[in-house]
């Protein structure tokens, strides 16, 4: 899916490159930025850490005591082809019976004393081949409905500190790390490191997910 923070288009214009460079190598660049903001917005969204499928139904556990409920539209990403999509939700707990499967899963393989405080299981309906109870590592992510009165597609702080980075990834691509001081040209070899996100955290420090202030 192309970018929306900061398309295509709008980075060949800011920089000023014309037709020059194919799509897809300018498109990388915007898509990154995204996904780097990404992972520091608040959405209605909760960590995926196991998964399982039986009689085409698909059992998702979550790092959350229970966000969704029976009848929301959700959406599953890096939990595995089988899983990902959005689906309508016909079961979840707490408020419904957890498969047993999954429950005594839970308890070999995470942490007893959280269990079922720090977690929850949504259903969904699933065509597929029954698939065991198993981790899903690094985390997937379940995404409900966006319900903010704008879109961060159309936030403009999100737009600016989508171009900033997209064009500090861009730059960094085509340049050495290095910049013009007043002393010359200095290395700068961490261009890409923690502070290209620290440039741009007073533009979505109002969007920020609360998670991702800690530490």
């Amino acid at each position: 899916m192309a970018a929306t923070y900061t398309t295509m288009q709008e980075l060949r214009d800011n920089l000023g490159i014309g037709t020059l460079y194919l799509d897809a190598t300018v498109e990388e660049c915007c898509q990154t930025a995204q996904d780097l903001l990404n992972q520091y917005l608040w959405f209605d969204s909760a960590p995926v850490i196991g998964a399982s499928l039986s009689s085409n139904t698909a059992s998702v556990v979550l790092a959350n005591p229970g966000i969704f409920v029976i009848g929301q539209s959700v959406t599953i990403a890096a939990a595995g082809s089988t899983y990902n999509g959005t689906y309508t939700l016909t079961g979840a707990f707490p408020g419904s019976t957890v498969p047993a499967s999954i429950g005594t899963s839970l308890f070999t393989q995470l942490p007893y004393s959280t269990y079922p405080y720090g977690y929850s299981v949504i259903q969904y309906s699933k065509t597929a081949s029954d698939d065991p109870f198993h981790r899903v590592l690094p985390y997937g992510t379940a995404t409900g409905p966006d319900t903010k009165t704008a879109s961060y597609a159309t936030t403009p702080a999100i737009r600016q500190a989508s171009m900033i980075l997209s064009v500090d990834i861009w730059q960094a691509r085509q340049t050495s790390m290095a910049s013009n001081g007043m002393d010359g040209i200095s290395a700068s070899p961490y261009r890409l490191g923690y502070q290209m996100i620290n440039r741009i955290r007073g533009l979505i420090q109002p969007y920020a997910n609360p998670a991702s202030l800690v530490g």
